[in-house]
C-alpha cells in the first residue's frame, strides 16, 4: 500500500504522497526537489489554496528528509473514551482539541501520552490502548518554523471524577461528548484532530482535506 503523510500548516495541508491525488485539480503541486518546509511555510500560509501536494517515490524516506531539515518537537496525547461511550475533549485557544503535550527528555511516548491527558484533564487513565496515528503540524515558535510530531493513543477511563482543566496551559474547558454529538468539535477544531477522529470512526463524512 502506498505511503502518504500530511503536514498541517494551520488550516492548510501538504500531502506527501507516492501517487497523484485523485482530485489533483483541487491541489497545488509543489516540486519535491525544491521543497524545504522552513522556507516555504510562509508562502503556504499566504497562498489562496488550502491543499498542496508533493509526489515522491518513497514517502517515508521523504518525510525523514523533511524532518532532518527542521526543528522537530515530539508530543503525545490521547483520545479518551469513558464507560458511557463518551469522548474527552479540551477547549484551548478558542478551539476544541484533544489533550496532548511535549514528550519530556528520556520519557517514553506512551508514558507521556497518559501523563499529558491526566495533567490537562484532571483524571486518571484506566487503560492505555493501541496507537491511533501520528500527525505532523508546522508552526512558528520563537520566530522559527518548527514541526510538531504528535503520537496519538486510544485510552479508556472508568470513574466519575470531576474534570479539571489545566488552566496554566491555557485550557478553559474539559468536556465529555457523545460519539454522535461532536458537530461542535468538527466545526471548530484543527485539521490534525479531524485526522485522529476519522481514524477512530468518530466522523462519518470524511472532510475534503482528508479524502486522499
Amino acid at each position: 500500500m502506498a505511503q502518504k503523510y500530511r503536514i498541517y500548516c494551520n488550516e492548510k495541508v501538504i500531502l506527501v504522497t507516492e501517487s497523484e491525488p485523485k482530485k489533483a485539480e483541487s491541489y497545488e503541486k509543489i516540486d519535491a526537489q525544491m521543497f524545504e518546509l522552513k522556507i516555504i511555510y510562509t508562502w503556504i500560509l499566504a497562498h489562496h489554496n488550502k491543499n498542496f501536494y508533493i509526489v515522491c517515490p518513497d514517502a517515508k524516506l521523504y518525510m525523514k528528509n523533511v524532518i532532518a531539515g527542521i526543528t522537530l518537537i515530539e508530543a503525545a496525547g490521547g483520545l479518551v473514551e469513558n464507560q458511557n461511550g463518551d469522548f474527552l475533549f479540551i477547549y484551548r485557544n478558542d478551539k476544541w482539541d484533544l489533550p496532548k503535550g511535549k514528550i519530556e527528555k528520556d520519557e517514553k511516548t506512551k508514558v507521556a501520552a497518559v501523563r499529558e491527558v491526566e495533567e490537562e484533564c484532571g483524571i486518571t487513565v484506566s487503560k492505555l490502548g493501541e496507537k491511533i496515528c501520528k500527525t505532523y503540524h508546522a508552526y512558528i515558535s520563537r520566530g522559527e518554523v518548527v514541526l510538531k510530531k504528535t503520537h496519538w493513543y486510544a485510552m479508556k477511563y472508568k470513574g466519575n471524577a470531576k474534570l479539571k482543566p489545566q488552566t496554566e496551559e491555557g485550557i478553559t474547558d474539559v468536556r465529555w461528548f457523545r460519539k454522535g454529538h461532536i458537530d461542535a468539535i468538527i466545526q471548530n477544531t484543527f485539521p490534525s484532530i479531524l485526522d485522529v477522529l476519522v481514524k477512530e470512526d468518530l466522523i462519518k463524512d470524511k472532510p475534503a482535506l482528508l479524502s486522499e
